[in-house]
């Protein structure tokens, strides 16, 4: 485990870092400052005078930790070289690496971590890197400060820009410029910073660019608690000659939790977003009624275009009695009926339906039929529908004869499952209201709007190949592996085939290693020290959840969870290992977050009222955002004098600014939805144009740009 990760080194000798970590940076610092060591450095230590380890910022050496001699450890990097921000995965790596069994950063050297007692990671959403450098006043600006607002070269160049500019030079022969001012650490001074950061510089030698974690190509920011409090599970020694997917790991305490299908019929909305034809059991008012009606008519999915809808009058109507369901049974009384079509193309470059086949819970094949086209097929697509002139020549039944069928066998208690089985339904102008889809409930592990193959799923989660060879796909073959998926994923629960279930939790992951020097050996502990309840959502996994009110009540909860607590008796004496905090009161007061654990149920929560918007139009004003900068600031100096010697303190803001993004998307979302409804261009209430699909990207760029702080106490 941990404790076993290295060789200890001799008491003067340097520590020699692992170069196998995937991180984000420039060589092991101590490594590469001695090769760097014959050219000079312009940068200067914290004093303002030039560093003796040539740019590296080492804390005052102690000797003594409670009277006794030990190895203090410490953190060093090098300055400059540096080609992206570290992210947080890189700080969630530098954290397991003192505590657990992390493998060595390489953007910064820790000498003698296993010294490092404790860590404790503290995030303070609202805080940016804009504040240190004056782009963000909190002071009014005055003349002298303008150099201050002058933002680094390239600040503003977007991640598409720099390939362009990369590629423009790699065409010239000429090397990527050098952009690692943009991403080195800042040196914090506090003469440079306006008066509420002053007090950092006395805790934290840098400020560090950190990027949260997302998806600039589909204009996504991800999670920032996900991203530092769930670990992806460790790899396994697989065959390195086995090609496609690996199975599926899941991790230790992944319980098993036996769920009906019905728990993954998918709402309306579900089906919308996925562009599936609505069945008029959706519609419960005459409001919703005419509204589909025009919809569909705007598609051309109505009678008259050929389309049919299942027998249900109403949803209620596909209830099955308590009585009539067997306990513990998987399908609860519903008929589970697994469908696959083929298609060809037509003339008018249209696709239609070739061959049609249906399963059932069982496995057993219902329907199985070749469909006569409507129309003169030109490419009969064999390679993936297995069709050919041949097989289609004496084939009379037709698409109505196929409907015909499908409208005796399918009832209210029907649920159809299958792969994008919109495109199924599509191609047998058919509608039904209970749907469950492979591509939902096994979500790709970028999400939407992209898709998991079926082959691909089938090959991780049922370890089968399916669509071998080149003679075309076996429709039976595919409806088979729909059903053994949905199967599995009952069997399993709604966490099977997510992302949730390919992590661990961080504090599962540090509590199977042990504390160095304990008989017998213990396991490390952890706390989660967070408004309203915790024990809910991340601190389920925790030693220790500590719940509060307001940040005056965190700062006090990590004090007692790091340093021990008489009066918790869940705190072990001298305090847990690790501790994972958050101050909320700068988020709350600039508006990036709706809402907030209700301070009289810490079971629920409330909405935040919107702040008032100055007439300068931004949401605070900065006499407002500078006093609660000094209440942020006061209280991340109040945890720091806190911890005991020998603590990786570690402060991160998770994100930028997200309110652009939360905007956009939203009007995205609008935006689809009424698209999606055929409503005519002219009549759309908000329209979605290249200029706005390149500010949310902007506006996501820039929303993953967080900042980051760290120090040994």
């Amino acid at each position: 485990m941990g404790q076993n990760k290295r060789k200890r080194q001799d008491e003067d000798s340097e520590p020699v870092a692992d170069v196998a970590n995937n991180g984000s940076g420039v060589g092991v610092g101590e490594t590469l400052s001695r090769m760097n060591a014959a050219s000079p450095s312009e940068s200067s230590d914290r004093n303002g005078a030039q560093s003796p380890d040539n740019a590296q910022y080492r804390n005052p050496k102690k000797k003594r930790v409670d009277g006794a001699k030990t190895k203090y450890p410490d953190l060093t990097y090098v300055d400059g070289k540096m080609q992206s921000s570290i992210r947080i995965a890189d700080l969630q790596g530098l954290m397991l690496y003192c505590l657990a069994d992390g493998v060595a950063p390489q953007w910064i050297s820790v000498k003698h971590s296993g010294h490092m007692r404790k860590v404790v990671v503290l995030m303070v959403p609202g805080l940016e890197m804009g504040m240190f450098d004056g782009t963000i006043p909190l002071e009014p600006i005055e003349t002298s400060q303008e150099e201050m607002n002058e933002k680094p070269e390239g600040a503003d160049e977007s991640a598409e820009d720099r390939v362009a500019t990369d590629f423009k030079r790699w065409k010239q022969g000429l090397a990527p410029p050098d952009r690692s001012h943009l991403f080195n650490p800042r040196h914090l001074f506090p003469d440079s910073l306006p008066e509420p950061l002053q007090p950092l510089a006395k805790v934290f030698p840098h400020v560090w660019p950190v990027k949260a974690p997302g998806d600039n190509k589909y204009n996504k920011v991800h999670s920032p608690l996900q991203a530092m409090l769930l670990s992806a599970l460790p790899k396994s020694r697989d065959d390195p000659k086995h090609k496609g997917p690996r199975a599926a790991k899941v991790e230790r305490g992944f319980v098993v939790q036996r769920t009906p299908i019905t728990a993954f019929i998918h709402s309306s909305m579900d089906l919308s977003d996925s562009e599936y034809p609505m069945h008029p059991a959706f519609s419960s008012t005459e409001q919703e009624k005419s509204s589909h009606a025009e919809a569909r008519q705007r598609n051309g999915q109505t009678a008259e275009n050929g389309w049919v809808d299942t027998n249900v009058p109403s949803l209620e109507a596909g209830d099955v009695p308590d009585a009539e369901v067997e306990k513990g049974s998987m399908t609860a009384g519903k008929e589970v009926l697994a469908v696959d079509c083929e298609m060809v193309k037509t003339e008018g470059d249209n696709f239609e339906l070739a061959r049609i086949s249906i399963v059932n819970w069982s496995g057993d094949v219902v329907l199985d039929e070749l469909v006569k086209p409507s129309r003169p097929v030109i490419d009969y697509l064999t390679a993936y529908s297995g069709m050919t002139e041949e097989g289609l020549k004496d084939v009379t039944t037709t698409i109505e004869d196929i409907q015909k069928r499908l409208l005796e066998l399918i009832t209210p208690r029907t649920v159809l499952i299958g792969h994008s089985l919109n495109s199924d339904l599509t191609a047998l102008r058919l509608t039904h209201p209970f749907i469950v889809d492979t591509t939902i409930i096994y979500p790709h592990p970028r999400g939407p709007p992209l898709k998991c193959g079926l082959k691909w799923l089938t090959q991780k989660y049922l370890n089968r190949e399916i669509q071998k060879g080149t003679q075309g796909h076996s429709s039976i073959e595919d409806a088979r592996a729909v059903l053994d998926l949905v199967k599995l994923k009952c069997e399993k629960g709604e966490r099977w085939g997510t992302s949730d279930a390919s992590n661990e939790s961080i504090f599962r992951r540090i509590g199977r290693s042990m504390k160095p020097g304990k008989t017998p050996a213990e396991g490390r502990t952890g706390a989660v020290v967070d408004w309203g309840n915790p024990e809910r959502g991340f601190g389920s996994q925790a030693t220790v959840a500590i719940g509060c009110r307001d940040d005056d009540a965190v700062v006090n909860g990590i004090s007692a969870a790091v340093n021990g607590d008489e009066t918790n008796q869940a705190i072990p004496g001298s305090g847990v290992d690790f501790v994972w905090g958050r101050l909320r009161n700068l988020e709350q007061l600039r508006g990036w977050c709706t809402r907030l654990p209700d301070a009289n149920n810490s079971n629920e929560s409330t909405t935040v009222a919107p702040q008032e918007e100055p007439s300068d139009g931004s949401t605070t004003t900065p006499e407002a955002l500078k006093d609660a900068v000094a209440r942020t600031v006061s209280d991340i100096s109040r945890i720091h004098e806190s911890l005991p010697p020998c603590t990786m303190f570690i402060v991160y803001t998770g994100t930028g600014d997200p309110r652009e993004v939360t905007r956009l998307q939203a009007m995205h979302k609008m935006f689809r939805e009424e698209y999606n409804s055929r409503k005519p261009w002219d009549e759309l209430t908000v329209k979605w144009t290249d200029t706005e699909e390149q500010a949310l990207k902007k506006a996501c760029e820039r929303a993953r740009e967080g900042c980051g702080f760290m120090c040994v106490k």
